[in-house]
């Protein structure tokens, strides 16, 4: 069996949903094709204000605000001897309604986000597996060309799906990056994370504070813990430190988690009468990007794309900011006939140019001695650069200009570019298909 449609999108996350739905508004025939049936448990639940604008446009605000989550108005840091930074209020940069954002439960806004691609006219097939990517030698340069996938259905059948344009959307699977050899590690970032959800734990009674992100320095600066108020009096408590301290010679997660959070007396109070109601997940040696965006024929998005430390939120950000600059595109492309890998990723410079700006925020808190309070008290004039960075506003040049000041402080490292799609013979490709299993 074989179908045809204008781009094939592989997995319906917050990026393939946001890129399929923008497709499918452009009038272009778009399949979404997901594994993994709905609810599912995903971590990322706090979303960053600047998710607003695309919410905006793919026609999800008005859901987000009938929905039962936690309104989000601040991030506070809280140094490892307990003492809180002040709360960094996003409406005071910018009273408008963008400045509040919010508090999801991931299986519940994952679901909302692929059928609202449905309901914009994606197609969409759930559950079912990308059994191959359909690749081809290009002219261009050592990268194969995409031409379609195979798909495995529910009932087993294989079905061959052409289309000039395939997404990766598979998140931290990274299933073309991966394959292709084009993924590449942080080696300054191998981090390790380790989280649960707690019922029953402490809640701000100020409603402006309630959904407030805690981020929290553990004593000696081995490792921070996030706090996010969820839906149905649930918290999401997890660690992040490095990937040797956390998973290297010691015991069972749950033992593990337990033992960080003794490690942090500001949280310990606020899980007293709390009770664990899901297993403890691992996540490990998770920041990494790769080196291009996009090939002829394949663009890749969210976290298949790239994936940060995720101390400040950034990750449904990049998702759905990916999903929609490849989207537009991709259209572009498909309107002229030109599919290669220039025209897909020609939104990539300036996106990326965005990440290393969170990139560099996420190197200044792990630097020992390094605080957001000390340097917003030594540089008053810098808090609204600051806040523009956890808002998510970091799409633009001059935002980068906070790290001359924050560079008397601690290294800032270089921006990592993305390569040129010129042709390159030393990264030739076995193409004939991509004979990894979607998810393997």
């Amino acid at each position: 069996m074989s179908e045809s449609f204008d781009c094939v999108i592989i997995g319906g996350g917050p990026a393939g949903s946001t890129c399929a739905t923008v497709l499918a508004d452009h009038g272009r025939r778009v399949l979404v094709v997901e594994r993994a049936p709905y609810p599912r448990f995903h971590i990322g639940e706090s979303l960053m204000p600047e998710t607003y604008w695309v919410f905006r446009r793919i026609g999800m605000l008005d859901k987000l605000k009938n929905s039962p989550f936690v309104r989000k108005y601040s991030v506070q840091f809280v140094a490892p001897t307990g003492k809180e930074s002040a709360p960094f209020y996003f409406d005071e940069r910018n009273p408008h309604e963008c400045s509040v954002t919010w508090q999801v439960l991931r299986s519940e806004f994952d679901r909302m986000m692929l059928d609202n691609a449905a309901e914009h006219g994606a197609v969409t097939w759930q559950p079912a597996n990308v059994a191959d990517v359909l690749l081809e030698p290009s002219p261009r340069h050592g990268l194969p060309r995409a031409t379609g996938v195979v798909v495995e259905r529910e009932d087993g059948r294989r079905v061959e799906v052409r289309a000039p344009v395939v997404v990766d959307a598979t998140g931290m699977n990274a299933m073309l990056s991966r394959r292709l050899g084009i993924r590449l590690p942080d080696p300054k970032l191998r981090k390790a994370a380790v989280f649960a959800h707690y019922r029953g734990a402490y809640r701000d009674p100020n409603p402006r504070d309630e959904g407030a992100t805690l981020i929290l320095s553990v004593q000696g600066q081995r490792g921070w813990l996030w706090y996010i108020p969820l839906p149905d009096d649930v918290v999401s408590v997890g660690v992040v430190g490095d990937l040797e301290y956390l998973i290297d010679g010691r015991g069972e997660p749950e033992q593990t988690l337990d033992e960080e959070i003794v490690r942090c007396p500001f949280i310990v109070p606020r899980l007293a009468h709390a009770t664990r109601v899901s297993p403890v997940h691992v996540l490990s040696d998770f920041s990494y990007n790769a080196k291009v965006c996009a090939g002829d024929g394949w663009v890749l998005i969210g976290d298949a794309f790239t994936f940060l430390d995720p101390m400040y939120s950034s990750g449904v950000l990049l998702a759905l900011r990916s999903g929609e600059a490849a989207a537009d595109a991709i259209h572009a492309a498909l309107h002229v006939g030109d599919t290669s890998a220039a025209a897909l990723g020609a939104w990539g410079e300036r996106f990326y140019d965005g990440v290393q700006a969170i990139r560099k925020m996420v190197y200044a808190f792990y630097t020992p001695g390094f605080s957001f309070s000390k340097f917003v008290r030594a540089h008053p004039d810098c808090k609204d650069k600051v806040t523009e960075i956890l808002i998510g506003d970091v799409f633009r040049p001059e935002v980068h200009d906070v790290f001359g000041p924050m560079g008397r402080y601690f290294q800032v490292p270089e921006s990592i570019r993305l390569e040129s799609p010129a042709p390159s013979a030393a990264r030739q490709v076995d193409a004939r298909t991509c004979d990894e299993r979607q998810g393997e």
